[in-house]
């Protein structure tokens, strides 16, 4: 079962390969997505990405959450139902 990942504070120049770079680091990937603004096509800031295991995406939530990236400190989380 994946579990989704919210990631937050993302440098704004992050593209969805350099995620995926990353967060392949700290277990198996089965998807992500950079939030990017409708109009501009710019990033957000922030992206989803789905672990293949929940064991993966504990580990890159321990391994990543307030690591910093290109200055930026980053913010992990597993998104949780509404």
């Amino acid at each position: 079962m994946n579990t989704k990942l919210f990631v937050a504070n993302l440098p704004f120049s992050t593209t969805e390969s350099d995620l995926l770079d990353l967060f392949m680091q700290a277990g198996g990937v089965a998807s992500c997505r950079l939030v990017v603004d409708s109009f501009t096509n710019k990033s957000r800031g922030c992206a989803f990405v789905e672990m293949r295991t929940l064991e993966d995406a504990a580990c890159a939530v321990s391994a990543l959450d307030g690591t910093e990236l290109d200055g930026r400190i980053l913010k992990v989380g597993e998104v949780r139902g509404r």
